[in-house]
Parts: C-alpha cells; sequence; structure tokens
C-alpha cells in the first residue's frame, strides 16, 4: 500500500525555505503559526478591534459594556498546484522513502517550483495591496534619488506605526547597483587577504535588510498555467518594503506519493504531489509594505 507523505515532505521543505527561496522570510512569517486551518483550504483571521481607556474614579464602581470587537477576515487559498513523473527504479531509497522524494524532486523544486513561489509571492502582495486601494511610486530610480526614495517608503511605514526592527527591503540587481553607487552613500570598505579581496556588498541600509531578487522574480504579474511566465500586463518592481508580519504565507501538502511499479507504468514508479498554497497581505497591514515599480509607457 502506497504511503502519503504530504506532511513529512512539507516539513522538509519547511526547513529549505529560508536558503532557498528569495522571500524565504515572508514564507517563514510567525504569522503563519498564529493563524490556523479552518478547513483543507481556509483560513481566518481575527481582527480585534478595541476602544481606548479613559480616567478612572475610586470612589465608585461603574457599569461594564464589552469594550470590543472581533471580526474575522477570511483567506481562501486559491493556489492548488500540483506535479508528478515516472521515476525509475534505481532512484528510489527503500530504507528512506522520504529522501527519495526528496531526491526526485531536487531539480524541479530548485528551478520551477521555488521560483514560481517567489514569483507567486511578490505578485500576490502586489495585486492584495493594490486592491486595498494602495498606489505604488513609480519614480524612476537613479544614483540620485534612490535613497531619498528609500526613505519616503521608511516614512510611510513608520508613519503606519510598522516596527523598524524586521523591515526587509527586496531590489532587482539594478536597483542594488544604484543603491552601491548612491552618492550619499558612505561606505566602509572591507579589504582583507593582503589586498586581493574587497567587499563592497550592501546588506542593509539604516539597519533594514537588503534581499537582492533576480529581476524576472520582481513583476507585478505572472502566468502560471504551466510553471510561471511573465504576465503579459506586467510592470517591472524596482524595490519592495515590507515587513514580514503584514503577510501570511500558507503551505499545505495534501499530496506527496510514490505508486510502486506496476504493468501500467512499465516497472516505474509513479511520483505524484499537490498542494494548496498562497501569499496574503492582512488588511489592517496593508501600510507596512510599500512598492517602486517601473511606470508602463
Amino acid at each position: 500500500m502506497a504511503v502519503n507523505y504530504a506532511e513529512q515532505y512539507a516539513q522538509a521543505l519547511a526547513n529549505a525555505f529560508p536558503n532557498v527561496l528569495h522571500f524565504g522570510a515572508l514564507y517563514n512569517t510567525e504569522n503563519n503559526s498564529q493563524y490556523k486551518f479552518i478547513d483543507a483550504n481556509t483560513i481566518k483571521v481575527p481582527v480585534v478591534k478595541t476602544g481606548g481607556r479613559v480616567d478612572g474614579t475610586l470612589d465608585k464602581i461603574e457599569s461594564f459594556t464589552r469594550n470590543y470587537q472581533n471580526e474575522w477576515e477570511t483567506k481562501t487559498l486559491d493556489n492548488y498546484r500540483k506535479w508528478k513523473t515516472l521515476v525509475p527504479p534505481e532512484d528510489i531509497q527503500f530504507s528512506n522513502q522520504v529522501l527519495s522524494i526528496q531526491n526526485i524532486t531536487k531539480s524541479f523544486n530548485e528551478f520551477q517550483k521555488f521560483p514560481e513561489m517567489d514569483a507567486y509571492c511578490v505578485s500576490k502582495i502586489y495585486a492584495d495591496w493594490v486592491a486595498q486601494s494602495k498606489t505604488a511610486s513609480t519614480t524612476a530610480l537613479t544614483v540620485d534619488n534612490v535613497l531619498s526614495e528609500f526613505d519616503k517608503m521608511m516614512q510611510a511605514e513608520t508613519e503606519a506605526n510598522t516596527p523598524e526592527m524586521g523591515r526587509i527591503l527586496y531590489v532587482t540587481p539594478q536597483t542594488s547597483t544604484l543603491i552601491k553607487q548612491a552618492k550619499e552613500v558612505t561606505r566602509a570598505i572591507d579589504i582583507k587577504d593582503a589586498g586581493t579581496s574587497i567587499n563592497r556588498r550592501v546588506t542593509d541600509i539604516d539597519l533594514v535588510q537588503v534581499e537582492v531578487v533576480p529581476s524576472e522574480l520582481m513583476k507585478t504579474a505572472y502566468d502560471f498555467t504551466a510553471g510561471y511566465k511573465v504576465g503579459s500586463s506586467a510592470q517591472q518592481i524596482n524595490m519592495m518594503l515590507i515587513h514580514p508580519q503584514a503577510v501570511i504565507t500558507p503551505v499545505a501538502y495534501t499530496y506527496s506519493q510514490l505508486d510502486a511499479p506496476s504493468a501500467g507504468s512499465e516497472g516505474k514508479y509513479l511520483y505524484y504531489e499537490e498542494s494548496y498554497e498562497d501569499v496574503f497581505i492582512l488588511n489592517q497591514r496593508a501600510d507596512a509594505i510599500q512598492f517602486n515599480v517601473t511606470a508602463t509607457a
């Protein structure tokens, strides 16, 4: 009887996400453990609104009324994905089926699934953010203004009471180069190994972590019919400033199974996996996200 290794496989992938996904920090947000599934593909996020404090008195006990409202923000996972392949018997480790599955899917994960997850993540965040009536900056970035544009993003998030600690700036390679060359930058260059090694990387700005993402994985829209490709209406995202607390990124594997060889499979193993996964912004925290995109012609 074939065994469904969905839970073990999902855990193995989750452990790898911070190291293999460009947006690994977002897929590793603490929100994923705080909000639970109520069924196979639905999450309900509590939205609690309370009244403020008032002056007290020592002379009497005042009456009680409910001072909060508990509403629900329902998130339905619509991104249902599957993948299957034939597997020659020599690729199977009979003593460790989970390891066999990881080996079978290694190339697929690295070159298809993980880039697709990155593409879906940034484009879905952008779509949800725009749906909350937010508008991205379309200022063309140069060496003269890239840091001032970053400052504007930071200011907007600070005004929205977003914690400064934990913010991440995702940039394209071109934007990263502009930051390195920005005239306002005063940089301590690390020269080591007898002057043969120079480190010019910019890993943070004002203690905000900087992550460089390939331009292809920083678009506003994609076509996910088979794998992923840039959408016809896509704009280039140059910078995204975000706090991981602003998103929830659930991934639920429902199936990961190897079927034994049979006449019908011509002596090959059959591997099949399916998952529900999605990316959502928390509506109350939409201001913890800022974008700069290239204006459409």
